[in-house]
């Protein structure tokens, strides 16, 4: 099982980022794809959600409007793209992904990190 991100890097505040996820060595039509960040020294924190079937998508308050996260079943990748970029939104970036059946994200992969600054 492989979820490999890709995408981070640095950007001008009011910029744009487009994050992707490759997943690979599960049946991503079974999974619902999330995007989570975290900063050094605090909790990781969700960011977007997207069902298995692709109808349903959930943001985090702080990105709602800015982001807005999809998935192309044809090439098992999720995709974040961030618009209005803040400071705020330095972090690193992770996604993960939960299967239809369980309460808890299964697999996760390795961060891509986002700095906003100018």
């Amino acid at each position: 099982v492989q979820l490999q991100a890709s995408g981070g890097g640095l950007v001008q505040p009011g910029g744009s980022l487009r994050l992707s996820c490759a997943a690979s060595g599960f049946t991503f039509g079974r999974y619902a794809m999330g995007w989570f960040r975290q900063v050094p020294g605090k909790e990781r924190e969700f960011v977007a959600r997207i069902g298995w079937s692709s109808s349903a998508t959930y943001y985090a308050d702080a990105v709602k409007g800015r982001f807005t996260i999809s998935r192309d079943s044809a090439k098992n990748t999720v995709v974040l793209q961030m618009n209005s970029l803040k400071p705020e939104d330095t972090a690193a970036y992770y996604c993960a992904a939960q299967e239809i059946t369980e309460r808890d994200y299964t697999y996760w992969g390795q961060g891509t990190l986002v700095t906003v600054s100018s």
